[in-house]
């Protein structure tokens, strides 16, 4: 018996006009790996909502969704409750208690667990997390990568059948993103776990996946195993969605786009196991190109120095940042990457002036930042927090729009709203609550607020985080049309390949302090963890090759 089977199933948001899913129909067996995919807004969450009863979209619905053969809002509750776990998208919105003690013990109490049950599945589930330093640690003081370990774990307290994750992995660093999917394939593999997620990031994900649906505008675009649909997508010729293969499919599809007898390579050990044969069998030989280390000269003005830095958040507890120096140039974009809970939303803020540093100072074009008035200080520092809901006060996108424009004093407010709307591709959001978005256009209305007081730079925190690799794309095409127009741009972020393709400059935060600091190139082509899937494949023949393109570039030069 298939653990969900969905028939039919169409659902439509009150008030519009176009459904968000349309006659969806498949089946997911028990311990099978799902991954939910497709572009921001075609229905992904929407339908992973469906799943879990409490949280199921308010609507018009038709169709039906069997639970081990009956009707899932016909389950008993408390079933439902503890057999189908979800961890949502963002990971404030899931957490209710004060500690990470009491979050982990709430789901228990609810469910009447007795004391000594609740004592030994907590006992077990922080030694297999390593939770135990941040046991008695207030919720709102830990990282978001933290916070979606903390959740997860308080989900598998429960000892679900079923486990529900929107994009799990969007706050997480290279090094924690890898060992939570691997935690998940185990928990797949050793409990036979049914898991459904979605996920935009599909460079680790869709190896480990069983099946994958595609959705677009909320129908059934792809179904079948990651090789399948990557075969199918080359077959059609489907650029819109060849971006959405990992890297090292989309290497192989093109390099053997007369040939595609052999099976796709997804992971980096397949990758090279194919460029090592092919290599074999080319007369001409790849150029090894050097890549020593060093920090790229800049002729750039400075516009923003950070020196010798301190920040901690109480006296009790250790410094965050020490002795942290960063120079930031004129019409930049500077990508700074490190593990969860090392401080580089902190040395956002701190960049910003929101947060004052213990010792240090932070001089932006020759001026003390917390020495500028706060009215001043805003208009000239636009800042992207990770949670783009923090932004939103009204009930729809075009109130919110308005409402900044007024605040900000702006001289043209239809114009500049218009002119942002384009730029960002959300005019079709305008009448929609905020809430009711989808992650990546939560992303684009948040920052089209902050756009509207013209900030001479722009700090982002985890811009990408929620936005397919299409949206990607044009966010990167925005941030290059911002630097053009004379903005710089500071990005913290996770995703080491939008950095490796799109920023001038990256740098390290490691124990405090910036460690190293470098163009893309040198930055990421002699690192183990923080690089990319094409790099770990390619490095043997061309260690500076970061980018899907960068390879297809030598590979055109090295086959003639």
């Amino acid at each position: 018996m298939a653990t969900f089977e969905v028939k039919n199933l169409t659902f439509c948001y009150p008030d519009e006009e176009i459904a968000a899913l349309s006659d969806i129909s498949f089946t997911v067996a028990e311990g099978e790996f799902i991954v939910l995919c497709g572009p921001s807004g075609c229905g992904k969450t929407t339908l992973l909502r469906h799943f879990k009863k409490e949280l199921m979209p308010v609507g018009t619905r038709t169709g039906e969704i069997l639970y081990n053969g009956k009707s899932l809002v016909e389950q008993d509750d408390m079933t439902a409750a503890a057999e189908i776990g979800m961890v949502l998208q963002n990971p404030e919105n899931q957490m209710v208690m004060d500690t990470v003690w009491h979050e982990l013990a709430f789901s228990m109490e609810n469910l009447g667990y007795s004391v000594p049950v609740m004592r030994k599945r907590l006992a077990e589930i922080v030694q297999f997390f390593g939770l135990e330093r941040l046991l008695y640690m207030p919720v709102h003081e830990l990282s978001g990568g933290q916070q979606q370990m903390i959740n997860l774990a308080s989900v598998l307290l429960l000892q679900p059948r079923v486990l529900l994750l929107d994009e799990p992995t969007a706050q997480l660093d290279p090094v924690a993103s890898r060992e939570f999917l691997q935690m998940i394939r185990q928990i797949n593999d050793e409990f036979s776990l049914t898991v459904i997620m979605c996920e935009h990031r599909l460079e680790e994900v869709l190896p480990l996946a069983d099946r994958v649906l595609m959705l677009q505008h909320g129908r059934m675009k792809y179904q079948g195993t990651p090789e399948e649909m990557s075969r199918e997508i080359a077959v059609r010729q489907d650029t819109a969605y060849f971006s959405y293969l990992p890297s090292v499919a989309r290497l192989y599809l093109s390099a053997q786009s007369n040939d595609l007898s052999s099976s796709i390579p997804l992971t980096v050990r397949e990758g090279k196991r194919w460029l090592q044969a092919v290599m074999n069998e080319t007369e001409r030989r790849p150029t090894l190109s050097s890549s020593a280390s060093h920090v790229a000269d800049c002729n750039s003005n400075i516009f923003l120095e950070c020196h010798d830095i301190a920040f901690q958040y109480k006296q009790e507890l250790p410094p965050v940042l020490q002795k942290l120096t960063l120079t930031v140039y004129e019409k930049e974009l500077l990508a700074i990457l490190g593990g969860n809970g090392t401080g580089k939303s902190t040395l956002l803020q701190v960049m910003g002036g929101m947060l004052v540093p213990q010792r240090g100072s932070i001089w932006l074009r020759g001026r003390s930042v917390h020495k500028i008035k706060e009215a001043e200080r805003y208009r000239m520092i636009g800042y992207l927090a990770q949670n783009p809901l923090l932004y939103f006060l009204h009930d729809t996108v075009e109130e919110e729009l308005w409402y900044m424009a007024d605040y900000v004093g702006s001289e043209r407010p239809e114009e500049e709203i218009s002119y942002l709307l384009s730029l960002l591709e959300i005019e079709d959001v305008l009448k929609k609550h905020p809430h009711d978005l989808s992650g990546g256009q939560q992303q684009k209305v948040a920052l089209a607020l902050i756009l509207l007081s013209r900030p001479h730079i722009l700090l982002v925190d985890e811009p990408t985080k929620g936005m397919d690799p299409l949206v990607k794309e044009r966010f990167a095409e925005l941030l290059d049309t911002l630097r053009a127009q004379g903005m710089t741009v500071v990005m913290v972020t996770h995703d080491i390949e939008f950095a490796a393709r799109h920023a001038s400059r990256c740098a390290l935060l490691f124990d405090g302090a910036i460690t190293t600091e470098a163009e893309p190139s040198v930055f990421f082509s002699e690192n183990y963890f923080y690089t990319t899937a094409i790099n770990r494949v390619v490095r043997q023949y061309w260690p500076e090759a970061l980018t899907y393109e960068d390879v297809m570039d030598r590979w055109r030069v090295l086959i003639g």
